[in-house]
Parts: C-alpha cells; sequence; structure tokens
C-alpha cells in the first residue's frame, strides 16, 4: 500500500476510530449475533445473518484501518511553507469566471469536500499541487468538464 500523508489531528482521529472499534464496537456487534441468535433456526434466521454482515464490515473496517495507520507519514507542520501548495496548506483559489472557494488540502483519508478540505488526489487537490500564488492548474472534473483555477492565497 502506498504511504498515507495525514496530519497529526488526522492521525489522532484514526487512532481514535480504530481504539473504538476494536472496543465498543466489537462488543456492540457481539451482542446483536447474541440477540439474533435468540431468535431459532440459524439457517432462517435474517437478523443473525444481518448480524453477522456487520460484523464483517467491521472487522474490514478496523483492517483497513489498521493498514492505513501502518503507512502513514505525519506532516511535521513546522516544515510546510507557504510558498506553494501542498498537502497541509489552506488555499484561496479562483476559477476562470472568478468565483472564489478556499479549500484546505488533505490527504486522501483526511478529505471532507463538505467542510473545505479536499484531497491532494480530487481533481481540483492535483490540479493545483506545487502551484505558488498567481499560478494557474487544469482541473478535469468526474464529468469531463476542464475547469482552470487560480491560486490566490496560500497559509499553512
Amino acid at each position: 500500500m502506498k504511504e498515507v500523508v495525514m496530519t497529526s489531528e488526522g492521525l489522532k482521529k484514526l487512532q481514535e476510530e480504530l481504539e473504538y472499534l476494536k472496543t465498543e464496537g466489537r462488543d456492540q456487534a457481539a451482542e446483536k449475533i447474541r440477540i439474533a441468535r435468540g431468535f431459532g433456526d440459524l439457517s432462517e434466521n435474517s437478523e443473525y445473518d444481518e448480524a453477522k454482515n456487520d460484523q464483517a464490515m467491521l472487522e474490514a473496517r478496523i483492517a483497513e484501518l489498521e493498514v492505513q495507520l501502518k503507512n502513514v507519514r505525519v506532516l511535521d507542520e513546522s516544515e510546510l511553507s507557504s510558498e506553494h501548495v501542498h498537502v497541509g496548506s489552506k488555499v484561496r483559489i479562483a476559477d476562470a469566471n472568478g468565483k472564489e472557494y478556499n479549500y484546505a488540502i488533505a490527504g486522501a483519508t483526511e478529505a471532507d469536500p463538505f467542510h473545505g478540505k479536499i484531497s491532494d488526489e480530487s481533481p481540483v487537490g492535483k490540479a493545483i499541487i506545487g502551484l505558488r500564488v498567481g499560478e494557474t492548474g487544469e482541473a478535469v472534473l468526474p464529468n469531463g468538464t476542464i475547469v482552470n483555477y487560480t491560486v490566490l492565497e496560500i497559509s499553512k
């Protein structure tokens, strides 16, 4: 698996989620299975099947988090500059029509577009990574539209 880049805040959230899933999450899954077993014949017990599927999804998420944590590289905030766009940057960009957007550039695991955190692997993130203030990058959006974004401001 490739290296997972994230902030110390993102690492803490991932570690907290993993701990929760391994403790309370597993306990809740086991309890659902125990209750479902009480409903009778397991071969025709949809509650039991659902509880086992939920448990499998929980274990898959735990495994995914463990792999991510083994390959994590935490950004050293003191080494970040505001000369060019990189993971950890906060940027103000504008499209060709002058509409402005404010984003924080995050690693893929921390991305949350609804809260202004876009991934460095997203179309817009890829287009502006490495740019300096005043430079323009071209993004190919999922619908095939090409949009040019100009970097107006970079901060930590």
